[in-house]
């Protein structure tokens, strides 16, 4: 087996500097030297079988147990050195790593129909870990996706409040009381900063009970009731209709023998005139299986599509496409902070769990930050209607409302007697 992991990682790793201690005690190096050495030790003889047989699992997993270790440099420049020391190639598309590919691929159905009672216990597998944990990484608000930088030196807490104002203008809410519902709400923050900053009315529904149990709170403390609930409840249970529909990092777990299912309970739920943003995780390339570390150990049953598959649900569900924008890289600098938020907190962490929880999560971060920065992973925005006139027909509108909202936020300072709403735009 080690010579198989040889060959690989020499293909792998022609530039960097990377150094491979094998469990007889044997040590080689890869690269040519250049950037920050990195030196992996394999320690047991299952890890080499595992780096062999199938590393797009056995390296997360064996990290995680302990029988690989980073001895100088850490995990995420691990990954770095093996996305980025050969570009050209991809270790997928050759040989046994190819065909284990292609079998998850074939059989991804299975594992991705999420009943109501399976996308329930998926969605408590991850999300109802304890609030602590995430209060170690997440902004104040526990905004789980993608942030938006619109500066490179912008903090985490204001890229994630401009996530917010700018889905918010793409939303184009223009009168007060407008109906909106917030599939997949988390814990809360985007249905709030909408009912707070634009006077909407707003339905927040989520799986998680931590999730529910603190938006619940949370709207309460904000002197919201009145204007936001949220229902411990699945999409397919919702009844509407609503005059607006957001829906921020749910998507990838609804898998995709329910995508159909999906849309076309999303455009029963959205007035004729109505507008949806979806926000999800995509891959720039064709359609594939998702990484088996990640279905295992973070998100089972969910999956990351090609926009080439959300599309065909959406033409067959009576939504039309009105606008399309891919975020590029800037879910790789929201975990950039989040792992380095976790890291400096890993001892409050490991109190609350384990060392082997810890070393999974580090590899979590840094593997997905990996994926956003070097490999295949973006982000979708999607802006869907029934009618294609219920929008106006430039993009201006969004820069308009996003200043509005600007300084609305400042004047509102968390009342939501500062709620306000931006002109109402004209329709062509």
């Amino acid at each position: 087996m080690k010579f198989i992991v040889q060959a690989l990682v020499s293909r792998l790793v022609e530039t960097g500097n990377l150094k491979v201690t094998y469990p007889d005690g044997s040590s080689q190096s890869f690269g040519d030297g250049t950037g920050n050495p990195v030196h992996m030790r394999i320690k047991t003889k299952k890890a080499l079988w595992g780096l062999a047989i199938d590393p797009a699992y056995y390296l997360g997993h064996h990290y995680g147990t302990g029988d690989i270790d980073i001895v100088e440099g850490d995990i995420y420049g691990l990954l770095k050195a093996v996305f980025t020391g050969n570009p050209d190639f991809k270790y997928y598309d050759t040989g046994w790593n190819h065909l284990l590919e292609r079998l998850r691929y074939l059989f991804r159905w299975a594992r991705e129909k999420n009943s109501v009672v399976r996308s329930r216990r998926n969605v408590q597998h991850h999300y109802d870990l304890t609030g602590a944990l995430y209060d170690l990484f997440l902004d104040k608000d526990r905004q789980y996706s993608c942030a938006y930088f619109e500066r490179p030196d912008q903090s985490l807490d204001d890229a994630q409040l401009a996530k917010k104002r700018h889905i918010a203008a793409k939303l184009n809410i223009n009168r007060p009381g407008q109906s909106v519902l917030d599939i997949g709400s988390g814990w809360g923050g985007m249905a709030l900063y909408l009912a707070r900053q634009l006077g909407a009315k707003v339905t927040g529904v989520t799986l998680s009970d931590e999730q529910h149990a603190l938006s619940v709170k949370r709207a309460g403390e904000a002197g919201l009731t009145d204007e936001v609930k949220f229902l411990l409840q699945d999409y397919r249970n919702t009844e509407g209709p609503f005059d607006r529909i957001v829906s921020v990092g749910m998507f990838e777990h609804v898998g995709r023998p329910n995508y159909l299912t999906f849309f076309k309970k999303s455009a029963s739920l959205l007035k004729r005139d109505g507008v949806m943003l979806l926000h999800t995780i995509g891959r720039t390339d064709q359609p594939s299986a998702n990484n088996p570390f990640i279905e295992k150990y973070i998100f089972p049953g969910g999956y990351i599509p090609a926009l080439s598959e959300v599309m065909q649900a959406v033409e067959k569900s009576g939504l039309a496409v009105t606008d399309v924008e891919i975020l590029r890289l800037h879910y790789a600098e929201t975990l950039r902070h989040w792992r380095e938020r976790f890291m400096a907190r890993r001892e409050e962490a490991k109190a609350l769990y384990d060392e082997k929880f810890c070393r999974i999560w580090e590899f979590y971060l840094a593997a997905s930050e990996s994926a956003f920065r070097w490999q295949n992973l973006v982000v979708f925005q999607l802006q869907l209607s029934h009618d294609q006139q219920a929008m106006p027909l430039t993009r201006d509108y969004i820069g308009r409302g996003e200043d509005c909202l600007r300084t609305h936020e400042g004047d509102a300072k968390g009342s939501r007697r500062g709620a306000r709403q931006y002109p109402k735009e004209a329709s062509l």
